[in-house]
């Protein structure tokens, strides 16, 4: 094998094996020349690193068990030196443990042995992608079509942070209130990623009947039960050689928790009705606003599932932390809105200010929601701060129980009442009873109305998590359900 100097043009793509068992570095050495790609073998950590200076490599495929030393030292060196070089390790199978440790060390991925070339071919063919030259990056400044708007301190180091994370193929457990952006930033990160040209799936784990899940994930054969009339693929299908985001994991029951570690560890899904396993090529994305460790604690989240989820974690900045975003973040929205209306829309004076003022327990998505609704309340598509009705929205700012139970309230406001936070009991304690000097005229109808507004508040007040709005308002997470579907209360979209 020929050995260009580095520095010299090069016509194809250079990779180093580091292994210290002959056959195998043999048989990883052939696989890769077979791909037309240019091959440089090392037995130990001592021959790679000289390989390494003498020569431009494009990827970096090393054992974890070397005679003097680790292949995890080798990772971390090539993290440390700033060389955009991507590192893949080889591990015995069933090395969870190793393979975690080489992700949040810095690997771009893993191969596991016995090895099973297809996976090898794929995972070689993604880290070549990430070598194609895309012009100089600047991290720290907003890319033109970033989905991530603002130039806040945070919002700059959270962008430059997702730079980094798109060159690896690691799972990335993301954290954040709900609504701070949390789908926004996977899909940033696959956009940036060497997988931008592949499906980037995204699954709200906390939607889907617990009855339908294993068919929903890993799909089905024909005939695989009734109801079944054609074969399906599952989600984990859909996104092969993309990006498979996990939406409120936390809300996963724990039998299918079992079988999303085993997918992702094998790298393998059998459909319901198939005898046979098939491969598949996805990147795992999991978002939640629950403390996923606190979960593990309380069991309702296996820790092993969880080990491997959170090999990197990305906090999101809830919006009341970075308000100087705030110019940016309604200046998009409103060219979103005047697109989708055919209409101009403008902020009158003072409603910047209005909108600092307040603490957004709902973050972007709530910030949109505010403007989408003043808007359609505003004269020639200028929005004044009447428009906002912020002081309905800011519950955690209300007076007590006492003073607003004070004042008498007319059947129309009774839930807003009713909900006031200091008046949402604790134990057995119920809020003050609406004042029904006037009885209402349909009272099946006003009772819905009561119940309907009492839901969403709960929902508002816990971010539409479902299990906390449940526990808040004394019912089961089934009842709540029911009663949404029945009402027909539906998460904002966003």
């Amino acid at each position: 094998m020929s050995h260009s100097p580095r520095g010299a043009p090069r016509v194809s793509p250079r990779v180093l094996v580091v292994d210290d068992e002959d056959d195998l570095r043999d048989l990883l050495e052939i696989t890769l020349l077979k791909m037309g790609l240019d091959v440089d073998g090392a037995a130990d950590l001592k021959s790679a690193r000289a390989l390494l200076a003498a020569h431009d490599h494009d990827l970096v495929l090393t054992d974890m068990r070397l005679p003097d030393g680790l292949g995890l030292d080798l990772v971390r060196e090539i993290a440390a030196s700033g060389r955009n070089l991507p590192v893949a390790v080889v591990t015995a199978f069933g090395s969870a443990e190793n393979a975690v440790v080489a992700l949040k060390a810095g690997a771009f991925d893993y191969v596991t042995k016995p090895l099973q070339l297809d996976q090898l071919r794929l995972m070689v063919q993604s880290a070549l992608k990430l070598n194609v030259p895309s012009g100089p990056a600047v991290p720290s400044a907003e890319p033109v079509d970033s989905r991530l708007k603002g130039q806040s301190a945070a919002m700059q180091a959270l962008r430059a942070q997702i730079a980094r994370l798109a060159r690896s193929m690691a799972p990335i457990a993301i954290t954040g209130e709900s609504g701070s952006g949390k789908e926004l930033a996977a899909r940033e990160i696959h956009a940036q990623g060497a997988r931008a040209d592949k499906p980037f799936i995204a699954v709200n784990c906390g939607a889907i009947p617990e009855a339908l899940m294993e068919a929903e994930f890993f799909g089905y054969r024909k005939g695989a039960f009734t109801g079944a009339a054609d074969e399906r693929d599952g989600f984990f299908q859909a996104a092969n050689g993309g990006t498979l985001m996990l939406d409120e994991v936390a809300d996963l029951p724990l039998p299918m928790q079992v079988k999303l570690l085993r997918a992702i560890q094998e790298r393998r899904v059998r459909k319901i009705g198939a005898t046979a396993e098939e491969p598949v090529d996805v990147r795992i994305v999991s978002a939640t606003h629950q403390d996923l460790a606190r979960c593990v604690e309380q069991g309702k989240f296996r820790q092993d599932l969880f080990y491997r989820l959170n090999v990197i974690e990305l906090s999101l900045p809830p919006l009341r932390e970075r308000l100087d975003d705030l110019p940016v973040l309604t200046e998009a929205i409103l060219a979103r809105l005047s697109a989708a209306g055919g209409q101009p829309a403008t902020l009158g004076p003072g409603v910047l200010d209005a909108l600092r003022g307040y603490s957004f327990p709902g973050n972007v998505r709530e910030l949109e929601n505010i403007l989408e609704r003043a808007l359609a309340f505003s004269n020639d598509g200028v929005i004044e701060v009447a428009d906002l009705a912020l002081k309905g929205a800011r519950l955690a700012e209300a007076p007590a129980a006492s003073a607003v139970a004070a004042v008498p309230a007319p059947p129309a406001t009774a839930a807003e009442v009713a909900l006031s936070p200091a008046a949402v009991p604790a134990g057995e304690r119920m809020p003050p009873l609406p004042d029904l000097s006037v009885l209402p005229s349909n009272l099946p109808a006003y009772l819905e109305r009561v119940e309907r507004e009492i839901i969403v508040r709960a929902l508002d007040q816990t971010q539409y998590n479902r299990t906390q709005a449940a526990q808040l308002l004394g019912i089961s997470f089934r009842q709540l359900r029911y009663q949404m579907q029945k009402l027909g209360i539906q998460e904002p979209e966003g």
